[in-house]
């Protein structure tokens, strides 16, 4: 999701306050305050303007790529340099929903192009969509996607075009096109509303709509808030333009549906509703994935269409999100009947947008307590995680590069004036382009623990990313238009204003006051705002960060639950269970009241069901419920961490130079990369046989070398044995599987023998059928291929200084040898290799299980729930879980370690003479840094 964009504009009429203008104004003076701030560190004129060309150049990189490689496909795919197709590439569940066979990037793209003074580029992307994007196609899309990427995005180009043809130099031919389009798409959205509640359903087939025989799509039942509540804008919007007043009268009968069914003791919405009962389907409510955009709705129509009830509908829910859910710098999610109670331990990333919400709101300090811990979890891992937990280690390794951390950095600069937020943009430049920079554009991170790549670049990263980047370090005077004249959309795409005043058909009525009394209070730093949002006091924001800057590193906080904080000596609040001990004859009668029994097994473990019949009462068993639901999540969450993290194999060779990383499998023999910092490089070999299920008959190919295999016919520990006897430095087995990809497929560990595998001393690891063939289609390319093994990627830079260094002391050693050898033998090219000692005998015997292969994330003991009885298997009998933060994110300890003989690569014994090696990689360290030159 995005934010809004501060928006300014064109005259409403005579109730029109402009009061963003108003509450820019408040900004402005605490901008010039804080700017001023004596050490703020203030950066120069001309770093802005390099690091916004930067901005710029990155745009094209990877704009440049979508075109070339990808379009008229939805999305590049930017690691096989091609375009994604949906049905031609193997399915990603809900993700392609988003994809239409409609150009998505193009279209999502249109108005960053003028935003980025790209005029020129812009006039031929409209072109392209008018003459190329057809939208009748029989596919099934998601309703919400299609609406904020599509419709959004052809309304947003729509706006920039018109202000471009006014002012006269560019568009001059253009006559709505975009216009006609967005409302020939609106007309096929509309079919999703025929519900009896009026909210959508969450899929229409483009072409046949919900209900036809065809339509393949009609049977669902639920939908999130955010699927049903982002939707004001646009057809609001949409309505405005055309005339046609039945797109904003759906998306209103929607709101207004959302808000009858808000939880009234808590005024908090769940995330998944029944679009025909209203009936909330998940009762959890925070502000992150599923609900996020439906807040920013509210509050962005009032500011876009002058109408009360949506403000007072925003307050009314800022205030249980403040009282419920806010417990900074947290945002954790809540039950909505049960708002004292956390629904979970970990925040989705989805949630970085709220800060943007907060100063558009005024609410400045929870904003930038927020931000900043969130700046401490990506300065910890380069970016956000998808999930992480309370106490900052990684849930959700993903990072599909969103941008709404980069959304409310703007947000927070434009009303602090801080220089800190530039150096924060700075920040997120410079990871973009150390570990997502790839060849053919920026590739997702799939695993930001290890560095690894995933081979999609969504819409949304040029939608919206290099906006707000860019948009961060412009000046007024960099810009053609006036930015405060529009508002953003969810997607950061551009409404002009002065709708507020165009084709009024809806009548309002105000139905917000009939449920709710509010305190004047709520609405003292809501638009129109004419207060100083900050004391005169130039380190207000710097004493706000303060205190969290060690807070993912050096702390492990755990916040006073609300119960506790409000209850003070009433009633005790009911048992977490992290915090439950089976020692504790307190917790055994609090669980006995819940209808949770405890049975001891007899290895020493306990297990707990739940006969909610049994419980004291109907709240003790829905706590007792509550209670096994945590543990489940608890016991399953333990389970995955005992489990070995992934692997990054990372292309180090030219043309690469560590662009492309592949997130691999580990093994549970061997090398263990987390603690061997260094990893393993080496340039990689194909062993024959390919299986390596017998002894390799091309040995000196492989020696010093890291061994390719296929997987099959035999265990992987054999295939260990056998390459590491003919010399190899590492192995990587390929998936035998074809189309196998780390995207749709769950992680596997390679598993042993059922042996001893202690004298398997080299580095294991498994790659799925598509990245090995990345690898193989390297070798057919380019021959010489060198790959890094290693726990996580590294920075590139980091890779060539260490080579550097490297090749450095290694002719200083062949120098003292040659010297020693000339007194003592006249040879002159010997050959000095340490070979693994062979296997003992009787190593390699019969096997009954070939490729024993063990998934990463073993499911757990099945766990049933039913309205009657539930259990845990296996509970540890030892107490509570020791902290969380102790334990780390499986991140390797710094610590020094005698190299193993054949963990390192020994130049002097490979093949190539060595100044033959040192001239080619000199020749590949100046193409490094003059392409790290070009880029900057």
């Amino acid at each position: 999701m995005s934010g809004a964009a501060g928006g300014q504009g064109g005259e409403r009429g005579p109730r029109w306050r402009r009061p963003w203008k108003i509450l820019a104004l408040g900004l402005l003076s605490a901008s010039s305050v804080l700017a001023a701030a004596p050490g703020a560190g203030a950066m120069s004129k001309e770093e802005k303007r390099r690091l916004g060309n930067q901005v710029l150049e990155m745009f094209d990189h990877a704009y440049s790529n979508y075109m070339e490689h990808a379009y008229p496909a939805d999305e590049l795919m930017p690691l096989t340099c091609r375009g994604r197709v949906r049905g031609q590439e193997p399915s990603r569940g809900d993700v392609d929903d988003a994809l239409g066979k409609f150009s998505l990037t193009l279209i999502d793209t249109l108005d960053t192009l003028v935003v980025l003074n790209k005029t020129k580029e812009f006039e031929e992307a409209v072109k392209k969509v008018i003459k190329d994007v057809n939208l009748d196609n029989d596919i099934v899309v998601s309703v919400f996607e299609t609406n904020i990427r599509v419709l959004g995005g052809l309304l947003g180009g729509h706006s920039v075009a018109i202000m471009l043809k006014e002012k006269g130099e560019y568009m001059q031919w253009y006559n709505g096109e975009l216009l006609h389009m967005a409302k020939e798409l609106g007309y096929k959205l509309l079919p999703a509303f025929n519900t009896t509640s009026g909210l959508p359903y969450p899929r229409v087939n483009l072409k046949f709509g919900v209900r036809h025989p065809e339509a393949r799509t009609g049977t669902e039942t639920d939908t999130c808030t955010a699927c049903a509540g982002t939707l004001i804008l646009e057809f609001a919007a949409l309505s405005r333009f055309t005339g046609a007043s039945i797109f904003e009268e759906y998306a209103r009968k929607a709101l207004d549906f959302i808000w009858e069914k808000r939880q009234r003791s808590s005024n908090l919405v769940g995330v998944t509703i029944n679009i025909h009962t209203g009936d909330w389907v998940r009762k959890d409510s925070g502000v992150g994935a599923g609900i996020d955009s439906y807040y920013e709705y509210l509050l962005k129509a009032y500011v876009l269409l002058g109408d009360d009830s949506f403000l007072e509908r925003f307050n009314t829910h800022y205030d249980a999100i403040m009282r419920y859910i806010s417990q900074p710098p947290l945002l954790l999610d809540v039950h909505i009947h049960k708002p004292m109670l956390n629904a979970r331990t970990w925040m989705d990333s989805l949630l970085a947008f709220f800060p943007g919400l907060q100063v558009l709101k005024g609410d400045i300090r929870p904003a930038i307590e927020t931000h900043e811990m969130l700046y401490q979890v990506i300065k910890k891992h380069n970016f956000l995680p998808e999930a992480f937990t309370t106490d900052f280690r990684v849930h959700w390794a993903q990072h599909p590069l969103r941008p709404e951390f980069a959304e409310s950095t703007y947000f927070l600069y434009k009303a602090t004036g801080d220089p800190y937020y530039l150096e924060v943009g700075k920040t997120l430049i410079e990871n973009l382009n150390k570990y997502a920079r790839v060849p053919c554009g920026f590739a997702a991170m799939k695993d930001v623990r290890t560095g690894s790549h995933e081979d999609r670049m969504d819409s949304f990263f040029l939608a919206e990313m290099f906006k707000y980047l860019y948009l961060l370090f412009a000046d007024k005077e960099d810009m053609i238009f006036d930015i405060e004249d529009y508002i953003f959309t969810t997607e950061a795409h551009l409404l002009p204003l002065w709708l507020s005043t165009a084709n009024q058909t809806i009548s309002k009525k105000n139905t917000t006051t009939e449920y709710t009394e509010l305190d004047d209070s709520n609405f003292d730093w809501t638009c129109p705002n004419t207060q100083i949002l900050f004391p005169n006091d130039p380190m207000f924001a710097q004493s706000i960060r303060e205190p969290l800057k060690n807070v993912v590193d050096k702390s492990c906080p755990r916040g006073i639950s609300r119960v506790e904080e409000s209850l003070g000596s009433g009633p005790k609040p009911p048992l977490r269970a992290r915090d439950f001990m089976a020692s504790n004859p307190e917790h055994l009668e609090i669980l006995k009241k819940m209808g949770v029994s405890l049975i001891h097994l007899k290895d020493g473990r306990v297990q707990l069901v739940q006969h909610a019949v049994q419980a004291a009462s109907s709240l003790d068993a829905e706590d007792g419920l509550r209670f096994m639901q945590e543990m489940i999540e608890l016991s399953s969450q333990q389970q995955k961490e005992q489990q070995l993290p992934p692997r990054a194999v990372q292309i180090v060779s030219h043309p690469f130079f560590g662009r492309v990383v592949l997130t691999a499998g580990p093994a549970q023999f061997g090398m263990d990369l987390s603690k061997h910092k260094a990893g393993t490089r080496g340039f990689v070999a194909t062993v024959k046989p390919y299986n390596g299920c017998s002894e390799i008959t091309n040995p000196e190919a492989v020696k010093e070398k890291i061994g390719l295999m296929q997987r099959g016919q035999c265990m992987f520990a054999e295939k260990a044995r056998n390459i590491q006897k003919a010399g190899a430095i590492g192995g990587i087995v390929i998936d035998d599987n074809e189309g196998s990809s780390s995207d749709t497929a769950p992680l596997f560990q390679m598993a042993g023998d059922g042996k001893n595998t202690d004298d398997i001393t080299i580095p294991m690891l498994f790659l799925f059928n598509k990245e090995g063939n990345i690898i193989l289609d390297a070798i057919r390319e380019y021959e010489a291929v060198e790959v890094l093994l290693s726990d996580k990627a590294k920075d590139r830079a980091t890779i060539f200084k260490d080579l550097e260094m490297e090749t450095m002391d290694q002719k200083l050693s062949e120098n003292d040898s040659h010297k020693q050898n000339s007194e003592e033998a006249p040879s002159a090219s010997q050959d000095v290799a340490a070979v693994s000692e062979e296997p003992e005998e009787g190593e390699n015997s019969d096997v009954t299980d070939p490729d024993s292969l063990s998934p990463a994330d073993t499911a757990s003991d099945s766990v049933s729930i039913s309205n009657q009885d539930s259990y845990v298997p296996g509970t540890e009998e030892a107490g509570a879980p020791e902290p969380a933060c102790t334990q780390g994110d499986h991140q390797p300890q710094e610590q020094t370690t005698e190299t193993e003989s054949n963990s390192k690569v020994n130049w002097d014994n490979k093949v190539q003479p060595m100044e033959s090696i040192l001239a080619d990689w000199n020749e590949d360290i100046e193409a490094f840094e003059m392409m790290e030159k070009d880029e900057l």
